[in-house]
């Protein structure tokens, strides 16, 4: 029977989970390997370079280019505080003296006597990287960050908003079907992982918002409302930079979906703990996608082995989700896996699966599913 190897959604019990703690450029790592760690501790820092100003002295003062040596006041590499004098004319007599002051705090970088200008670089921006989730120091990479491992629940969902978040699980339904409503929402989640079942409309997430719980877990959300909530409309799936205070992580797709059995079941299992998520979510080459992270004690990882992070295998009567646009998030069954390639659009050659989607049979490109869990 023809089948098909692709990539479902993890929902792991037990297994070890590695973190890369990475700076955006060398620093400063500040643990060392074997350190226990929690979610908020910092782990490395660096200072990225700041931003830079620009101040046009011949047209401020009215010289040519070439003598701009002869009015700045400082030189280069100096400190400068905002409003402080960077070049003044001698003027006439004594008067009628033209200056300029530099706008920020900022030293002087370089002095052009072709264009005029100075270079004023504001102060470095400090970065800090955290720990993200409650584990182990298994690793540094040397001015770079560390690698930070836990055993752990660990459940992918298909799509996130929001970046990473921490906080303590609090499963406000009690079925996987049920949908989180704005009155289950209440000031006391605030700081807290939320989890529903089959769906958050936009009034109960943007409530979500407003008590400041740190994220929410569903099921499924209306896509038309990503809109409201982003302020633009999402084209391509490249998530995790919103600024919104409260990620929002769906596990099964957009609209009225309940909840995987198994990842519901496990949220249950560990509520009241201390979980660790992330947004993020990239559908294209080099898939990201959002999870839930709940380390694990040494009471909890008692009694069996890890799960095994397997790839899933999809044949006829599967039943799939699309993972890429027009039909993002749609789930299906597979009616046949035909074995020749079949020209797309784009006019490019791949293999493909016949996909009943709301009654409608559609041809699907292989790469574009992901196997569902049905238990």
């Amino acid at each position: 029977m023809a089948h098909a190897y692709t990539p479902g959604l993890k929902v792991l019990q037990r297994t070890t989970v590695d973190k890369e703690r990475r700076l955006p450029l060398k620093g400063e790592v500040l643990v060392e390997a074997g350190k226990t760690v929690a979610p908020d501790d910092i782990v490395a820092r660096t200072h990225l370079p700041g931003n830079v100003q620009m101040v046009n002295i011949a047209n401020l003062l009215n010289i040519d280019a070439q003598d701009i040596a002869e009015v700045m006041l400082v030189k280069i590499g100096s400190k400068i505080k905002e409003g402080e004098l960077l070049a003044e004319t001698k003027g006439l007599f004594g008067f009628f003296k033209s200056s300029a002051a530099s706008p920020v705090d900022s030293v002087l970088e370089s002095i052009s006597d072709v264009t005029g200008q100075v270079v004023l670089r504001e102060a470095p921006i400090p970065v800090e990287i955290d720990a993200y989730m409650n584990g182990k120091v298994a690793s540094v990479l040397e001015e770079e960050g560390v690698v930070v491992t836990a055993n752990a629940v660990f459940i992918q969902g298909i799509f996130g908003i929001g970046g990473e978040n921490r906080g303590e699980l609090r499963v406000l339904v009690d079925n996987r079907d049920d949908e989180l409503t704005p009155e289950m929402i209440t000031v006391d989640v605030k700081g807290a992982v939320i989890v529903g079942g089959s769906f958050i409309s936009l009034e109960a997430y943007k409530k979500a918002i407003s008590v400041g719980a740190a994220a929410v877990v569903a099921g499924g959300f209306n896509y038309h409302d990503l809109e409201d909530v982003l302020g633009y409309t999402l084209g391509v799936a490249i998530t995790g930079s919103e600024d919104l205070g409260t990620s929002l992580i769906l596990t099964e797709g957009y609209g009225r979906i309940p909840m995987g059995n198994r990842s519901f079941k496990l949220l249950q299992q560990h509520n009241g703990k201390f979980t660790s998520v992330n947004g993020a979510t990239q559908i294209r080459a080099g898939v990201i996608r959002p999870e839930i992270v709940i380390p694990l004690t040494a009471n909890d990882s008692m009694g069996s082995g890890s799960d095994k992070d397997t790839v899933s295998g999809i044949s006829a009567g599967s039943l799939v989700r699309v993972i890429r646009a027009p039909y993002f998030g749609d789930i299906g069954t597979v009616v046949s896996l035909p074995s020749e390639l079949q020209q797309m659009e784009s006019e490019t050659m791949v293999r493909v699966a016949e996909v009943e989607i709301g009654g409608e049979s559609l041809v699907i490109p292989r790469a574009n599913l992901e196997m569902v869990e049905t238990t």
